[in-house]
This record gives C-alpha cells, sequence and structure tokens, in this order.
C-alpha cells in the first residue's frame, strides 16, 4: 500500500471512529450545544434571573467550583454562593459578557471550554477574569460538573 492510499485509509477510519464515538450528533453539534449553554447563561444572569443561570450547572452534589481560593463543593453551596456574592441586599447582578471561548471535545460526552468572563456592575465597576469548564452530556443536556474562575483583580 502506498503513502498515499494508507493517509486515505487511516483519515477515513478515523472519520469513521470519530462518528461512531459522537453517534449522530457530530463535534460541531456538541460544541454548539455548549456554546448554546453559556449563551443561555449570559441571557438569564443579565435578566438576574440566578435560579435559570445555575440550570447550565449539574444540580449534584458532586458538582465542583472553585473561586477565589475557596472550593464549593455542590449545586446548592455554588447558587448559595452567588446570592451572597452577587445578589445579597438587594444589589444589581450587572451585565455578564463570555468571551475567548475556547471548547474542546474530549469524547461524544464531555468537554473543556475556557474564556473569560467580563461583568459590568451598576456603578460601572468592572470585574473579570478566566475560567476553565468540564462540561458533561447528561440526560437533561450538556451541564457544567466543574468549574474554576479566576478574577483579574
Amino acid at each position: 500500500m502506498r503513502k498515499t492510499e494508507r493517509a486515505i485509509w487511516v483519515s477515513g477510519l478515523m472519520l469513521a471512529l470519530l462518528g461512531a464515538a459522537f453517534g449522530e450528533a457530530g463535534p460541531a453539534d456538541a460544541q454548539a450545544e455548549i456554546l448554546s449553554l453559556l449563551q443561555r447563561q449570559e441571557e438569564a444572569w443579565n435578566e438576574g434571573d440566578l435560579e435559570s443561570f445555575m440550570v447550565g450547572y449539574w444540580n449534584s452534589e458532586q458538582l465542583t467550583f472553585y473561586s477565589g481560593g475557596q472550593i464549593q463543593n455542590g449545586w446548592q453551596a455554588t447558587i448559595e454562593r452567588y446570592r451572597r456574592r452577587y445578589q445579597d441586599e438587594g444589589r444589581s447582578m450587572g451585565h455578564l459578557a463570555f468571551s475567548g471561548l475556547r471548547i474542546e471535545l474530549l469524547s461524544a460526552d464531555s468537554a473543556f471550554v475556557r474564556g473569560r468572563w467580563q461583568l459590568e456592575m451598576p456603578d460601572a465597576s468592572q470585574l473579570g477574569g478566566l475560567f476553565t469548564l468540564i462540561v458533561k452530556k447528561l440526560p437533561q443536556g450538556w451541564r457544567i460538573v466543574h468549574d474554576h474562575t479566576s478574577s483579574r483583580q
């Protein structure tokens, strides 16, 4: 078998394996679904709807959230942290924007997401930083199972 024939055969095999791994939905579909999850989170945050924002997270005690040198274990602890930090005392949650998103599929049901977050508060102060997410495709759809968020402050 010549090099070109072997390369074509190997490429075909790789595509077949990739197709089998992702079933009917391909990698582009998975990336689009993950992007949609993050867009829904942005929209919910900007509407001040923390509960809808939290739908993007795995509702499990196994959810992990790392930020500011703190570790939150579980969905309930994570939403409570968000409430304390962004809603207590009648505070506005501000306007959230994600950018620089990079979605890397690890398998048919897991991905690694990196990006930036920017939060403009009503007093014009700005918060922001970087985040790294691990998302998994669960029966209810793609959900964040681990979030590591840093702040540039």
